[in-house]
């Protein structure tokens, strides 16, 4: 079969260098090469996103190759097809001609297939009379068995990544909800540590997260969790072995402290403490002890506060402030804002407040600064929990069960 090395469009179609440079690549592949054409067409729709084609494209490459009769590509076997835009339209699933020939363009730029235009510019062969195709006019796969071996190690890398990229994700999974729930078991458990410092770290770092990662934000999302990790791990270590070394007359006293349910602190540590000064005496100097409601109105007004109790349900107001912490740390409050909420407020009050901010979450931009407004307020006598309780209740249909 007579080839020329390089050829131009047919009529007024201009050549680019770019193609001219691809010709001579295909031009120059090694005599005998060989390629399985099933094979390499897998590696195209692996990379394709490397090599900057879209689907619908693919479409057309596997039309183009079905009408190849060898089930491997080589030049002794001829490496041009010559069907009709309406054979391909129809092999391509019914797509348009417009859209055929503008991907057929596409493929041609991106380097995986060339023209070979006869002088009319017509797809046609000259067979011989024994039926073998002497010369063909249409489009030429060479360029397709010239990259073998690049669209395989393309493919290869796209599948490196994508596993790469996934290992990274599922441990940014885990890493975050490690970190999470130490620092949660820290804070509820009153260890000693600036544990309000390290979830602020916590949470900036999940905050630059996007919606959709790539290798190189996710490993490095992935190497700041871990590095977190190993300080929060570290932090709980020397607790833990403090508390062992402590006797049991220190475990008896945080028996004592943690009993008490009228302290907010025990969820949420105070990093303000004077040097001196006894703990115990500064939460029982900043305790509130009135509740404006029963428990069971404000669980009425805010039901949905209840899922983030210890397994599911509140039954007093101790499980009530736990859940509160979980739930201020979901919302965005900053520990800080929750403490001085709690210091105005009062523990039990400071946690209704958050549980009204779950309720009202869609209508709220910023929860934090919302319950800053609300403590503000409170400090000024100008805030009472009675009305954001109330126009709840309404707005759940509860405030005719309640007033009886």
């Amino acid at each position: 079969m007579h080839r020329h090395s390089i050829t131009t469009p047919f009529g007024r179609g201009s050549v680019k260098l770019d193609h001219v440079s691809r010709q001579f690549e295909a031009a120059q592949a090694k005599e005998g090469l060989t390629a399985d054409k099933w094979k390499v067409f897998r590696d195209v729709c692996e990379a394709r996103h490397s090599i900057g084609i879209p689907d619908r494209a693919l479409t057309v490459l596997d039309a183009l190759l079905s009408f190849y009769p060898q089930s491997d590509l080589s030049e002794e076997a001829g490496l041009i097809v010559f069907p009709s835009n309406a054979q391909l339209c129809l092999r391509a699933h019914g797509m348009a001609d417009a859209t055929l020939r503008r991907h057929l363009a596409l493929l041609i730029d991106a380097g995986l297939i060339s023209r070979k235009d006869s002088p009319n510019g017509k797809r046609y062969a000259h067979k011989s009379r024994d039926g073998r195709v002497e010369d063909a006019f249409g489009f030429s796969l060479a360029p397709l068995l010239a990259r073998r071996d690049e669209l395989a190690h393309l493919a290869q890398q796209v599948v490196a990544d994508r596993r790469r990229l996934q290992l990274a994700k599922e441990a940014i999974t885990i890493t975050r909800r490690d970190v999470r729930k130490l620092i949660t078991a820290a804070l509820e458990e009153g260890a000693g540590g600036d544990w309000h410092m390290l979830e602020e770290a916590y949470l900036q770092i999940v905050a630059q997260l996007p919606r959709s990662l790539t290798i190189a934000v996710a490993e490095n999302c992935l190497q700041k969790l871990t590095a977190l990790h190993q300080e929060v791990s570290s932090l709980l270590k020397m607790q833990l072995i403090s508390q062992n070394m402590s006797g049991n007359g220190a475990e008896n006293e945080r028996h004592i402290q943690n009993s008490n349910t009228e302290s907010s602190y025990e969820l949420e540590p105070s990093s303000r403490k004077e040097q001196g000064e006894s703990p115990r005496l500064e939460l029982k100097a900043k305790r509130e002890p009135i509740k404006a409601f029963p428990l069971a109105m404000v669980l009425k007004a805010c039901p949905q506060i209840v899922d983030y109790g210890p397994s599911g349900a509140i039954g007093s107001w101790r499980e009530l402030m736990q859940a509160a912490v979980v739930v201020r740390s979901m919302l965005g409050i900053s520990p800080s804002a929750y403490q001085d909420a709690c210091e105005t407020m009062g523990p039990e009050n400071a946690a209704a407040a958050v549980a009204a901010i779950l309720e009202r979450a869609g209508h709220i931009n910023s929860a934090g600064g919302y319950l800053r407004d609300l403590t503000r307020r409170a400090a000024r006598g100008e805030f009472s929990l009675g009305p954001m309780i109330m126009a709840l209740m309404r707005a759940n249909g509860e405030v005719r069960l309640a007033t009886g």
